[in-house]
């Protein structure tokens, strides 16, 4: 399938960018009739299957076509020759935690992506969900299938993944809802001055470096909060802490970290560069999972240890340890 390159800010047929923001008037627009409007040059299924295939972003994020859009967020991506993703099942390397009837727990190794995209067509986690459930392919969105949230490529973790389509509605909800409680590990350059705490900083994509998020001005971004403690200090300049995320912003501990001057070690994105070669990656680990089960009702609560190059650096540092606070739970 040909796709069109379109850039909105150019005459119609140039080759470009896509970079729209949502003005007032289109607010509760639906996205694929947002972008019909606005890219007339192009059809309305090649506008859809750009949407399905990620080529197309809100605020960062793969959004359906369906999502209702609001004031000010922003649509950027490409439309450009491409043929169609076909998933395919591989024996792509995963932790499984659980599993049943309705949905599967698994924790994420670093390094590889969720779901395929532009640029990376396969050895995702998505491939190998389908190696080893083949039953997930018609669940959800087709690229997508079984997923409900996701983590960055060089996070490490926890994830739930929905088997059946109605577990799949349900888990949704359940995010939107925000009932589902997700628990993080991250390594920060320093040593905070306070003992725990709550951030609440809106986020929104960054206005001159776009593949980055940033705190911004009440209002503009869309609202983001998460609360950490200290775990255990370093002496060699550095923190364990704890992260609960009450949203799921892109980017969100990377952004509020870095905002409070605490970036996550290794994170070329948001930290110091000089700081970050010593680190295998970004050390954040996404650790625990709290959730009803959708189906039985059941409380479920699980863990996932830290992948051993996380816990490598954890072991390494504990030689030199200033302090350590508490028990990780």
């Amino acid at each position: 399938m040909t796709f069109q390159t379109i850039d909105n800010s150019r005459p119609a047929g140039s080759a470009g960018a896509i970079d729209l923001q949502v003005s007032a008037e289109f607010a509760g627009y639906r996205f694929d009739h947002f972008l019909v409007q606005l890219i007339p040059e192009a059809s309305r299924n090649n506008l859809n299957q750009a949407i399905r295939l990620g080529l197309l972003l809100v605020d960062g994020k793969n959004k359906k076509s369906s999502y209702k859009l609001k004031v000010g967020e922003q649509i950027s991506g490409s439309l450009f020759e491409a043929e169609p993703l076909t998933l395919a099942p591989q024996n792509i390397p995963f932790d499984l935690l659980y599993e049943d009837d309705s949905l599967l727990i698994v924790s994420k190794p670093p390094g590889i992506v969720v779901h395929p995209a532009v640029g990376n067509p396969d050895g995702t986690l998505v491939n190998g969900l389908l190696y080893h459930c083949q039953e997930i392919a018609d669940v959800g969105d087709t690229i997508r299938p079984g997923i409900v949230h996701r983590l960055d490529k060089d996070t490490s973790g926890i994830m739930v993944v929905a088997k059946t389509a109605q577990c799949h509605r349900l888990l949704g909800e359940a995010f939107k809802e925000r009932t589902v409680e997700k628990k993080y590990l991250a390594l920060v350059f320093g040593v905070l001055s306070q003992r725990s705490g709550r951030i609440v900083a809106p986020i929104a994509r960054h206005p001159l470096q776009r593949q980055k998020m940033a705190v911004c001005e009440e209002g503009r971004g869309r609202y983001a909060a998460s609360s950490w403690r200290v775990l255990e200090e370093y002496s060699e300049g550095c923190s364990l802490v704890q992260v609960l995320i009450e949203t799921g912003r892109t980017h969100q501990i990377r952004v509020h970290m870095a905002s409070l001057g605490h970036p996550v070690a290794g994170d070329s994105l948001y930290g110091r560069a000089r700081n970050t070669r010593q680190y295998p990656r970004q050390m954040l680990h996404a650790h625990s999972l709290s959730l009803v089960h959708p189906i039985s009702g059941v409380p479920l609560s699980f863990t996932a240890p830290l992948w051993p190059d996380f816990l490598e650096i954890v072991e390494q540092l504990r030689g030199h340890a200033h302090e350590i606070l508490g028990m990780i739970s």
